[in-house]
C-alpha cells in the first residue's frame, strides 16, 4: 500500500504553486534559481533568487528552469522540485504522490521530461493533468457532466484553451503568448521608442500599473526609470495607458485567433454549450485589464472573468485531492494514464 503525503505542484513558467492535502496551498514561490557559477551550487529559490535579478555579480547566474510551460533545464528544474517537495513534504514513511500540470498541448518528449524529473527525486506515483483541466474545476466547473465549457488559462509562458467535457479536453491548443510575452512586448517598446533600456521588473510593473487592453474609463500614466542608452546614464520618463494599450492589443488578438481555431474545432453540440456557458478565462495573465473586454469583443461570446484567476489551476488540484466527490474523475485520470 502506498502511504505517504498527496502533494499538488502546479509548475509555472513564472511560479511554483504547491498544495499539501489537509493543509492547503503551502508555497507560493517564482520558478527562479540563483547559482554560483564557480562552484555550480545553487544559493538561493524562489524569492530570494528573484530579488537577486539584475543585481547579481558576474559569478552568479540567475536561471528560469522552465520556458513556455515547459522544463527547458532539466538538472536545475529537477533541483528546484526536490527543494520545494522537501520543504512541504513531512512524511517520512515514503515518497509523496504528486499531482502536477502540463500544458494542454505538450509533446511525448516534454512530458517524459516531467515524469523524468520527479523520478530523479524519488516520486514513484505522480499524475500528470491538464492546465484547462485543473484551472476548470478550481473555478468551480463541473466537468464530468456532458457540456462543453470552454476555458482560456493565460498563464507566464503559455495560454492554454480547452474545450472541455465529460472529464476530457475535446480540442485544444497552447499558444507561447501570455503574461511573459507581454512583458517582452513592453520592454521593445521602451527600447526602441525611447532608446531606454529597462529590466524585467519594470516592464512586469508597466503591466500591472497602466497596462490594458481596452480603453480605460480615464488615461493614465506613470514614471519609470532605466539606462540611456545613448550615454549610458540613468533617465527617468513618464509613459501612458494608451500607449501601452496599442502594443498588447495585437498580442491579445493572436490568443483571440487562436480560441476561435479552438471553436472551430470543436463539435457542433458543445460549441452551442459554450455560446450559452460562456468563455471562462483564468491564469495570471487575465488580470491584465481589459483583456476580457477585447477577447468578447472579437470572438463574440460573453468571456468571464473568474475569481483568484492567478490560483485557478493549484485550487483545480487542491478540489482533486481533498474532495470525495471528485474521487471517481481522479481516478479515471489515472486509469487514462
Amino acid at each position: 500500500m502506498f502511504i505517504s503525503e498527496e502533494i499538488g505542484i502546479d509548475l509555472g513558467t513564472t511560479t511554483v504553486l504547491v498544495f499539501v492535502k489537509g493543509k492547503g496551498v503551502v508555497l507560493r514561490e517564482p520558478s527562479v534559481v540563483a547559482i554560483d557559477k564557480r562552484t555550480n551550487e545553487i544559493i538561493a529559490y524562489g524569492n530570494r533568487a528573484n530579488n537577486m535579478v539584475g543585481r547579481t555579480s558576474d559569478n552568479i547566474e540567475i536561471i528560469k528552469p522552465l520556458k513556455d510551460g515547459v522544463i527547458s533545464n532539466f538538472t536545475i528544474a529537477t533541483r528546484m522540485l526536490k527543494h520545494y517537495i522537501k520543504k512541504v513534504n513531512n512524511s517520512s514513511l515514503s515518497s509523496p504522490k504528486v499531482i502536477i500540470c502540463i500544458p494542454a498541448k505538450i509533446t511525448e518528449v516534454e512530458k517524459q521530461a516531467v515524469i523524468d524529473s520527479l523520478t530523479q527525486i524519488g516520486v514513484k506515483n505522480a499524475l500528470l493533468i491538464e492546465e484547462p483541466i485543473a484551472a476548470a474545476i478550481g473555478v468551480g466547473i463541473d466537468i464530468s457532466k456532458p457540456v462543453g465549457n470552454l476555458v482560456v488559462d493565460i498563464g507566464g509562458g503559455t495560454t492554454d484553451i480547452s474545450v472541455i467535457s465529460l472529464g476530457s479536453s475535446i480540442t485544444s491548443s497552447s499558444l507561447k503568448i501570455a503574461g511573459n510575452k507581454f512583458d517582452d512586448v513592453i520592454k521593445k517598446y521602451i527600447k526602441r521608442k525611447y532608446n531606454i533600456l529597462i529590466g524585467e521588473k519594470t516592464s512586469e510593473y508597466i503591466k500591472t500599473e497602466i497596462g490594458c487592453t481596452f480603453p480605460r474609463e480615464k488615461e493614465t500614466t506613470t514614471s519609470i526609470a532605466g539606462r540611456n542608452l545613448t550615454n549610458g546614464l540613468p533617465i527617468e520618463i513618464e509613459i501612458s495607458s494608451s500607449e501601452i494599450m496599442k502594443i498588447l492589443i495585437p498580442e491579445v488578438l493572436k490568443i483571440s485567433e487562436e480560441i476561435k481555431s479552438v471553436i472551430q474545432k470543436a463539435p457542433p453540440e458543445l460549441v452551442e454549450d459554450i455560446y450559452q456557458q460562456g468563455i471562462y478565462l483564468t491564469g495570471g495573465g487575465s488580470l491584465l485589464q481589459g483583456i476580457n473586454d477585447l477577447i468578447e469583443k472579437d470572438v463574440e461570446i460573453k468571456v468571464k472573468k473568474t475569481e483568484d484567476a492567478i490560483s485557478s489551476v493549484i485550487n483545480g488540484i487542491g478540489k482533486l485531492i481533498e474532495k470525495k466527490d471528485l474521487i471517481e474523475l481522479k481516478n479515471k485520470m489515472e486509469n487514462r494514464e
